[in-house]
């Protein structure tokens, strides 16, 4: 028996984690109690995603637990601790506006939840692999203070800029403005590193751009590509905040990511870190993504836009991923940006339609 321990196993990295992985013969495990319809409503539900998988993987056992919760962490540990070989930590308050409204509670989820189970995994599996998705808003909003150049659609670099192919590892995380949400993940990001060089455990940080795919279940305040697609289907109005709608973002697809864990799963290091994203490969502004979106639904994008920008928001966010493609040069990516929102697309369609 070889099993992974998947923590929000129905959001869109634990279930394409749980996918992966069944499919590759391994027992799963997965926890997950539908906090992200707390934090986002009906929109944000994945109720759906469970009910999905439950279905189709017989390899698939679920518990829908919280996190923060050490007794019943303590009793699915106790159970498949010793055949344990990977936990993959998804679980997570996502959202810089939720995280305003109730600091104590995104708190606890990112940084309280994280602790817990980096703590059964060392009292019951110490020789597995833990890998934690964190996120570039860890590096609060220094990219901001890059010398961006504004274009008709986008907002860019210079190509002679250190980081025009992308930020990598060595940018700051001090001195900046992270928003709550960016500072609670911080604290977990820290905890997670310290765990592989402390205690010298196999852990990996993986510090996303926006990570998408057709299994998000997007809401307005956290999952852009999946939130714009679905008001472009369903003419719901988009709310876009400040800078011209021209702000990038990398996008990489959660099955890309999921074979990078694959990847450091099968040679592990002790509390690595690495930027991951889209990169060069997959990457879109606002404006450009509501013009895929126009294409493919075959009418016109209905927005609105405020000219005050998020806390701590990010102009433009593209991952370098040399580091990652270093250690790993067997990992590369499937999914372009327009594949990537085609397949949204037909998944919402679907789902919409039930």
């Amino acid at each position: 028996m070889s099993v992974v321990i998947v923590s929000g196993s129905c959001g869109l990295i634990g279930s394409e984690t749980v996918s992966f992985f069944c499919e590759k013969g391994f027992d799963v495990v997965g926890i997950d109690n539908n906090m992200r319809k707390t934090f986002f409503g009906e929109d944000g539900s994945v109720i759906w995603n469970k009910d999905r998988l439950e279905k189709k993987y017989k390899n698939y056992e679920h518990f829908s637990s919280d996190i923060r919760d050490e007794d019943g962490l303590n009793k699915i540990f106790e159970r498949f601790g010793q055949n344990t070989l990977l936990i993959v930590h998804a679980a997570a308050q996502p959202s810089h506006d939720w995280a305003a409204i109730e600091p104590k509670t995104d708190f606890t989820v990112n940084a309280l939840g994280t602790i817990e189970l980096l703590e059964v995994f060392r009292k019951f599996c110490p020789k597995a692999v833990f890998i934690f998705t964190s996120t570039n808003k860890v590096y609060g909003d220094r990219p901001n203070s890059l010398p961006l150049v504004e274009l008709e659609k986008r907002f860019e670099l210079p190509q002679d800029h250190q980081y025009y192919k992308g930020i990598d590892e060595s940018m700051s995380i001090d001195n900046c403005l992270h928003s709550v949400f960016g500072a609670s993940k911080v604290a977990a990001d820290v905890m997670t590193q310290e765990y592989g060089r402390y205690f010298g455990l196999k852990t990996a940080i993986f510090r996303g751009g926006c990570l998408t795919g057709p299994a998000h279940s997007g809401a307005e305040l956290h999952g852009f590509l999946s939130y714009l697609v679905r008001c472009a289907i369903t003419g719901r109005k988009y709310k876009v905040y400040g800078y011209k709608a021209k702000q990038v973002r990398d996008n990489i697809h959660s099955y890309d990511l999921v074979n990078a864990f694959y990847h450091f799963f099968k040679d592990p290091r002790c509390g690595e870190v690495y930027n991951i994203g889209g990169s060069r490969f997959a990457n879109v502004s606002v404006l450009e993504a509501i013009e895929m979106c126009e294409k493919l639904s075959g009418k016109k994008f209905s927005y609105e836009y405020f000219e005050t920008n998020r806390i701590g928001d990010h102009i433009w966010w593209i991952s370098d991923v040399s580091k990652f493609k270093t250690h790993y040069p067997g990992w590369d990516f499937k999914y372009g940006i327009e594949d990537t929102i085609k397949g949204i697309f037909q998944m919402q369609k679907e789902v919409l339609d039930e």
